[in-house]
């Protein structure tokens, strides 16, 4: 039998760390073969000061470079064995000029992004495989592309057992934002709405990361220089763990019988 592996195919770097950076060190510390896929360098994202693209001061290869360094840090944190870069050029979030180059990542033709990654899955032979749904979670270019090729390598390999997309389940969500207002704590961009999160009757697998929040949080550090993760920086310790303690996923498919709700996204496959 293949060595028990988890891949997550992930946009940018520091996208490896919110949705699934418990899952990797936790599966790590179980001797589990973690992947990662990181399929930009990140470019649009912040550079020296916070200088955002086509301000003074951004230089997008000199973000790249840093970006990819503080991915390496953070997948240390994280107990990620291999992570693997496809290199595609950030496209910048929706409505943003980078949208139009043709050489960003979510206008390169989808069969020959799609085939680089299939290639990993045949190298690696994940049982597992985690990534975005159809909207990207939040509707970023780049993490639909990201879907869609997992999708597509997915199904041109056959290879996982199990293909899940990450999920932020909305009453809890709530749970947490009103237990942090209770708390003191203003939100601004942050606060939700009713319809933010998936619906909790669409998730199947919540994993307990609690013993991982530390890590998680370190990882979150490494990526200092995008502002994204201030807010939850800043969130008191008691406050984190209500965060990070656990992860949720929707199984999409599964080539083993797999209970209604799941604990393990390895249930069946141990």
């Amino acid at each position: 039998m293949d060595q028990l592996t988890l891949m997550a195919v992930h946009a940018h770097p520091d996208d490896e760390v919110m949705s699934t950076g418990g899952i990797f060190a936790r599966y790590a510390d179980e001797g589990i073969r973690t992947v990662l896929v990181t399929c930009t360098n990140g470019e649009q994202g912040d550079g020296a000061g916070g200088a955002k693209p086509g301000e003074d001061g951004h230089d997008a290869a000199g973000v790249a470079r840093m970006r990819l360094a503080e991915l390496r840090e953070s997948a240390g944190h994280l107990g990620i064995t291999h992570v693997e870069l496809l290199g595609y050029q950030d496209s910048g979030m929706d409505g943003w000029d980078a949208n139009h180059d043709a050489s960003s990542f979510a206008n390169v033709p989808l069969e020959e992004s799609s085939a680089k990654l299939a290639a990993l899955i045949e190298q690696y032979r994940p049982q597992v495989i985690v990534t975005y749904d159809e909207n990207g979670g939040y509707g970023h270019p780049d993490h639909i592309q990201a879907h869609r090729i997992t999708v597509a390598a997915t199904e041109a390999t056959g290879i996982p057992a199990k293909l899940y997309y990450t999920a932020i389940p909305r009453q809890r969500m709530q749970e947490m934002f009103e237990a942090l207002k209770a708390a003191g704590m203003e939100f601004d961009d942050f606060e939700a709405d009713a319809d933010f999160g998936t619906p909790d009757e669409l998730i199947t697998s919540v994993v307990d990361v609690s013993g991982t929040v530390e890590r998680k949080v370190k990882a979150l550090r490494a990526h200092a220089s995008q502002g994204d993760s201030a807010f939850l920086l800043k969130m008191p310790e008691e406050a984190q763990h209500m965060v990070f303690s656990h992860e949720a996923f929707v199984r999409v498919t599964s080539a083993v019988e797999a209970p209604g709700h799941e604990d393990d996204l390895f249930a069946g496959l141990r």
